[in-house]
């Protein structure tokens, strides 16, 4: 009876395991049929994966159309801003500063009497000078009487050339030293006018450097005017950037603490660039306006060139792929198309760049939205922000 259910279950072990071995030939062969299929038709293997996305909800402000539009490409610029004309009044001639009554802040004009050193010494001198001169003008005529009558006793024999050829010789030296003494003269005469201190040219005073009463030496500086009626901003610039700027571009620049912007226009290029940094500078002149001061901070963005042609938002081109594309909609769905990027410029405020393969009117995706998947269908809700 033991060896009969002995053998009863050895059978029973022998049918199952030969339907589990038959069980997984038919798993395998169903695995090796479906994927000879996807390798035979990629397509639809591709679309089967699609319908497996999930569909994106897409805002109208997350889209954005190709427009032919006309591209504006600029460079940042900053720098201080400075006045064209500028000059220090300085002591022409030492002395005591007096008169000086203009302060920061005062219109002053051309030619106005800015302040006065004094000039009781330098008047002595020149009074001492006019006498010398005309001691040495008393000689000259003493020397010239007395070459007169030799002249005419010469004439008349009774005394020899030689005595006249020595009353030419000093007639001669009185007349040097009269011309070196009115030489003086003029010296000292324009000692005298150099007292008195006028403004170069007509603008502001900027800064006052002495105060009455104080001992100024030649040269020193007494007042700095200047000219707020032109006014012009240094830019420094790359090797680089100062490839792209032409004497004629035009700038539009905001002053620190305003909101206001200020017309420019470049007007000089300094031929030579700074020692250490390489820069070159730039010089624009700025338009009138009453908040612009010498010294004042000024930036803002230099226009180099233009050109029209079918542009997206710089953030709408991707490249994380090693082809440059945009994310588009087409039929309800994400493509990837590529683009060929050529110039980029400024937009009303945007960067945007050029983009060559994308027909006007296409809608890409902007590049806040992210990365999506070719395929990917999206609804777009064209009432939402």
């Amino acid at each position: 009876m033991k060896s009969k259910l002995t053998w009863i279950f050895l059978v029973l072990a022998l049918v199952a395991g030969g339907g589990a071995f038959q069980w997984q030939r038919v798993k395998s062969s169903a695995t090796a049929n479906t994927a000879a299929s996807a390798a035979a038709n990629p397509a639809s293997a591709a679309s089967a994966a699609a319908k497996s996305l999930p569909v994106v909800a897409l805002a109208a402000s997350d889209l954005v159309s190709v427009q032919t539009i006309a591209l504006v490409q600029v460079l940042q610029i900053s720098g201080p801003v400075k006045a064209v004309n500028s000059a220090f009044v300085k002591a022409r001639v030492a002395g005591e500063l007096q008169d000086l009554l203009v302060r920061e802040g005062d219109y002053v004009k051309a030619g106005q009497v800015i302040a006065r050193v004094d000039s009781t010494e330098y008047q002595a001198r020149l009074r001492q000078a006019q006498q010398q001169a005309q001691s040495a003008k008393a000689q000259v005529d003493i020397a010239q009487r007395t070459y007169d009558n030799n002249r005419s006793l010469v004439d008349q024999g009774f005394i020899s050339k030689t005595a006249l050829e020595m009353s030419a010789s000093n007639l001669a030296a009185s007349q040097a030293s009269y011309q070196a003494a009115q030489s003086g003269v003029d010296v000292l005469q324009k000692s005298l006018d150099d007292a008195v201190m006028r403004a170069p040219i007509t603008g502001q005073v900027s800064q006052r450097l002495a105060q009455n009463g104080e001992r100024v030496a030649t040269d020193a500086r007494v007042v700095e005017i200047v000219d707020l009626a032109q006014l012009e901003m240094e830019a420094s610039l790359s090797a680089e950037d100062a490839t792209r700027v032409r004497i004629g571009q035009v700038a539009q620049v905001s002053i620190d603490g305003s909101i206001d912007t200020v017309a420019a226009r470049l007007v000089r290029v300094n031929p030579i660039a700074t020692a250490g940094s390489r820069a070159v500078v730039v010089y624009l002149a700025l338009s009138p306006h009453a908040q612009l001061r010498q010294g004042l901070f000024v930036q803002g963005h230099l226009s180099t060139g233009s050109r029209t042609g079918p542009a997206l938002p710089l953030s709408a081109v991707r490249t994380d792929k090693p082809v440059t594309y945009a994310q588009t909609i087409v039929d309800g769905k994400v493509e990837h198309q590529a683009v060929v990027t050529g110039f980029i410029g400024d937009y009303q405020g945007q960067t945007m760049v050029e983009v060559i393969g994308l027909a006007p009117g296409t809608r890409a995706l902007l590049g806040s939205v992210g990365a999506l998947l070719a395929g990917t269908p999206v609804t777009v809700n064209e009432a939402g922000k």
